[in-house]
């Protein structure tokens, strides 16, 4: 099976016009006419996750986060980026990256978030578009199956995502059910999750100053940008073994997370 299958695959479920006008989803690097000898699923591509596809025998990584994100004007080994670029060239990998894309394509890693959290009754809510029949929402907005307590939803979020600490604003005094959340940098969405009538929303990266003024309006809980968006490469998985079975798939054994917690 040719690379360019795989790749048409991800781009049915989610279209690239889904993506933001600052994005660079897509093909990266590489001939999608060659046979694919096996797909390795990561978060983010770096030097040794290329070493990775590159023991595993894998022609083709799938990534969320684009390598190659801003225009790069050279390339001559000065930077992780460049490396990482050359490195894929000289063992012929094909890279491709399905970011915000995936994060707003129905069923993509809002929803992925969503189903580690348990909820139901899901519904897009903040700027929404259909693109080619597939349906894309900026965040998703759900119910958990019963009321639970403000440092219950903590307590759950640090075991669904093994995070080791959830920043968040005033515990709310009151029951919290219906949740909004978006991956990665989703602050964006807070005050329409509060319009929305959410009790809590969920995201990965938060400006300090928005933590302000919402005390026991709506229960803020940021568990990191990797932490939230870790188990994409599972989305990938299940649409490559769906569309194209016989393509060995392999989700990355490495955490590219460069934030650590001392």
């Amino acid at each position: 099976m040719k690379i360019v299958k795989v790749v048409n695959a991800l781009e049915q479920f989610a279209p690239l016009p889904l993506q933001e006008g600052f994005d660079n989803a897509g093909l990266q690097i590489g001939l999608t006419e060659a046979e694919v000898s096996g797909a390795l699923l990561c978060l983010d591509v770096t030097e040794a996750i290329v070493d990775e596809a590159i023991a595993l025998g894998c022609n083709l990584i799938v990534s969320h986060h684009p390598l190659i994100f801003h225009k790069l004007s050279h390339i001559t080994g000065e930077d992780c980026v460049q490396r990482t670029v050359m490195k894929a060239i000289e063992n012929h990998i094909c890279i491709v990256s399905m970011h915000t894309n995936m994060d707003s394509a129905r069923g993509g890693v809002n929803y992925k978030i969503a189903e580690k959290m348990g909820l139901d009754g899901l519904r897009f809510f903040g700027k929404q578009q259909t693109v080619d029949g597939v349906e894309g929402g900026e965040g998703v907005i759900g119910e958990l199956p019963e009321a639970i307590a403000a440092d219950d939803l903590v307590i759950m979020l640090k075991r669904a995502f093994d995070v080791e600490s959830v920043m968040a604003n005033q515990l709310l005094r009151r029951p919290i059910r219906t949740v909004a959340l978006c991956g990665g940098a989703g602050d964006f969405l807070l005050d329409e999750a509060i319009r929305q009538g959410a009790d809590a929303f969920v995201t990965g990266e938060m400006h300090y100053h928005q933590y302000f003024g919402h005390e026991q309006q709506i229960q803020i809980a940021v568990i990191g940008h990797y932490q939230s968006e870790q188990f994409t490469n599972e989305i990938f998985r299940d649409i490559i073994n769906k569309e194209c079975p016989g393509v060995k798939c392999y989700l990355t054994r490495m955490n590219t997370n460069p934030i650590i917690y001392l």
